[in-house]
């Protein structure tokens, strides 16, 4: 028997117990007379003592332990006179009897705590080191029972999990594709799945009604501390639904997860249409656990020889509150240079002070009177002490920048509660997006979204501009600025996809070849249906109050895609490319 109890189970009540226990030695104390060693397993840490006086061998041999060791122990549970009440098992100690080593241990390139002292790249190169840390087991933990407590309540509400397949078709529309040579069929490859999407809908016109599955995606795209090339979701689909009956199901989940994992009881999620959440924030996806909502500048502050703002589309700001006094000149020069780099991209920023004594200071002061300035103060609703920073240029562009600025001046401001959960649905996105480049549509969410129900007739016979104010039936669910979930009405009826699809430019031939299967099912009696996805990922993080998604994950991989662990992806050896009909001599020209 290698264990009796586990290293966080041992309490008060089992004094003179005689136990066993094994884990790794997190550290070692030689205090002379007596030896100290805390064992550690995923369940905690149990202190262990040796008396010289009472077995000087044993002693002896604790002594050699270092960090890391496997090892096991058995002993009597006492009473420690020196308790840790930081610890849950920090009232007793194991008098130890006998001492196994079950493996020796290399010193670890970094130290196995919560606070360790290893880099990123190297805890990733050591991850079976680095999941061995409390935090990063517990973040484990806290996913697993994520998973569960999501597949109970689905469950329960009625939803049927199904498997799809992970070797599909590669489609060129979104990201890219990770792409499977066949090698029973020459020439030709699979795709890894970007999300189950056309396979749910399929499901639904099988009259399967309410589907889901947690399931792996894979992107083949640049990363980011959010995003992975192999990702997670909560995948989901249902029929003969309106929108909001799938909010009203998948609030009810979220509010159910943070309920039954946190002990939060959320209140009803707002809606919030995309124009609007553009317009007060600059983002589809804002932070509302703050204010400094956008202000519009622009009629009131044209035409008065500012030739910055004369020449404007757009000029908007956000009002600092309590700040005016505060910002001092070389930290508005910082703010304003870190808006100038390249990643933002601005040209400048203008403040305007309200300080508390009721004066004004301003970096356009010689072009605006104090009256002026006090009627921009009254249009944000701004008071003594406060301050308005502001940015302007062409709509779009500005406002994303604007919305960086309101972001960093939360952060700086320590205005982002981790205890706070802000959660609203965005709805209402438009259908469509022209682009210039390429002179033709793209998809906001994907080529299956339908419009809404008052849009359908102008989405078959509408112009151009017309297709530019297309709405989709399509909703995001956002929590603390990040978007948790997504999804959409779907167009259920062939001639309704065809159109879409001849709008993002697909010829008949190729929206044939790519989803003929799916319009085709859409002839035999396409029930409406809808759904959503959850990044489940993603929301592991934000209920932890964490920005990356990495530590929640197993295995991930770097920002270059890399496990580096594994050294993946790697070369192959020349006979499998042959086999695969991939060397360079059986590529046809």
């Amino acid at each position: 028997m290698y264990r009796t109890h586990n290293c966080g189970e041992l309490r008060i009540e089992d004094l003179g117990n005689e136990v066993i226990l094994s884990g790794w030695v997190q550290k070692g104390r030689d205090l002379g007379g007596l030896t100290f060693v805390d064992l550690r397993d995923r369940y905690g840490i149990t202190q262990l003592v040796f008396n010289v006086e009472e077995n000087k061998k044993l002693t002896e041999q604790a002594r050699t332990l270092a960090r890391e060791f496997v090892i096991k122990a058995t002993g009597f549970v006492r009473e420690r006179s020196s308790k840790n009440p930081n610890r849950a098992t920090g009232d007793i100690e194991i008098e130890v009897t006998n001492l196994q080593i079950l493996n020796a241990s290399k010193t670890p390139p970094f130290t196995i705590e919560n606070q360790t002292d290893g880099g990123e790249e190297l805890r990733m190169k050591y991850r079976y080191l680095d999941l061995r840390r409390s935090n990063i087991q517990q973040n484990l933990i806290f996913r697993s029972q994520l998973a569960l407590r999501t597949r109970n309540y689905l469950s329960q509400n009625g939803f049927i999990e199904v498997e799809t397949p992970n070797l599909i078709k590669s489609t060129p529309e979104g990201a890219r594709d990770f792409v499977v040579p066949s090698r029973m069929n020459p020439g030709e490859f699979y795709a890894l799945p970007q999300s189950p999407q056309t396979f749910k809908q399929i499901l639904m016109v099988a009259g399967l009604d309410k589907y889901f599955q947690i399931v792996k995606c894979f992107r083949d795209e640049d990363l980011r501390a959010d995003r992975q090339p192999e990702f997670t979701q909560i995948d989901c689909e249902m029929s003969f639904v309106t929108r909001d009956q799938i909010l009203d199901q998948f609030e009810g989940l979220t509010k159910h997860l943070f309920k039954f994992m946190l002990n939060i009881s959320l209140p009803d999620f707002p809606k919030m249409s995309y124009d609007e959440a553009m317009e007060r924030y600059g983002s589809d996806k804002p932070d509302t656990r703050f204010e400094m909502e956008f202000i519009a500048f622009t009629e009131i502050v044209k035409g008065h020889g500012f030739p910055v703002f004369d020449s404007a589309e757009y000029i908007a700001g956000i009002c600092v509150s309590g700040e005016a006094e505060n910002y001092s000149n070389k930290q508005i020069k910082e703010l304003t240079e870190w808006l100038q780099r390249p990643q933002i991209g601005c040209k400048g920023m203008i403040y305007v002070k309200y300080n508390i004594d009721g004066s004004i200071k301003s970096s356009v002061g010689k072009f605006y009177s104090d009256e002026q300035l006090n009627s921009w103060f009254k249009i944000a609703n701004a008071k003594p002490g406060d301050m308005l920073l502001m940015l302007c240029g062409e709509t779009e562009k500005t406002r994303k920048q604007l919305c960086e600025l309101r972001l960093e001046m939360g952060r700086r401001l320590e205005l982002m509660d981790p205890s706070k959960f802000n959660a609203l649905w965005i709805v209402d996105f438009p259908l469509l997006e022209w682009d210039e480049d390429s002179e033709r549509f793209h998809a906001m969410h994907h080529p299956f979204t339908s419009p809404k129900k008052e849009d359908v007739d102008r989405m078959l016979a509408g112009d151009h501009e017309t297709m530019k104010a297309l709405r989709a039936d399509a909703y995001d669910l956002v929590i603390n600025g990040s978007e948790i979930g997504g999804g959409s009405i779907r167009i259920h009826d062939r001639a309704l996809q065809q159109r879409n699809f001849d709008l993002l430019g697909f010829t008949r031939e190729e929206a044939e070849n790519q989803f003929g299967f799916l319009m085709g099912a859409f002839e035999y009696g396409a029930p409406p249906h809808g759904g959503i996805a959850f990044g489940f990922d993603r929301l592991n993080a934000v209920m932890n109050g964490q920005n990356s998604i990495r530590d929640f994950i197993a295995f991930p991989k770097n920002t270059s895609g890399r496990d580096i662990m594994i050294d993946a992806p790697s070369k192959v050896d020349i006979t499998q490319l042959d086999e695969l009909n991939l060397a360079l001599k059986n590529i046809p020209e």
